[in-house]
């Protein structure tokens, strides 16, 4: 099962860079979810604290964004879905 993160614009930085360190050094990959400008952004800065959390350890990771259509509150919306997968 793909272990996914959603982040909103009000999400904590740290918190969730922290669970994408988590998640990646048990899995080989996750998705993480966002709606919104603000959210993106905090989930950028996410993935950049986190893959300085795992450099030292030896792991190294990179993303690949794509678009995902979701339905919040009855209607669709556009979502950005990043994909962080350990380097091989």
């Amino acid at each position: 099962m793909i272990q996914q993160i959603k982040v909103a614009s009000h999400s904590s930085v740290t918190a969730v860079a922290g669970a994408i360190s988590n998640i990646i050094r048990d899995q080989d990959y996750l998705e993480v979810n966002t709606v919104g400008a603000g959210s993106l952004n905090q989930a950028i800065k996410a993935v950049a604290i986190a893959r300085g959390y795992l450099v030292p350890s030896g792991i190294e990771i990179y993303m690949i964004p794509s678009f995902k259509e979701i339905e919040i509150e009855g209607k669709e919306k556009t979502a950005i879905k990043l994909r962080i997968e350990k380097k091989k």
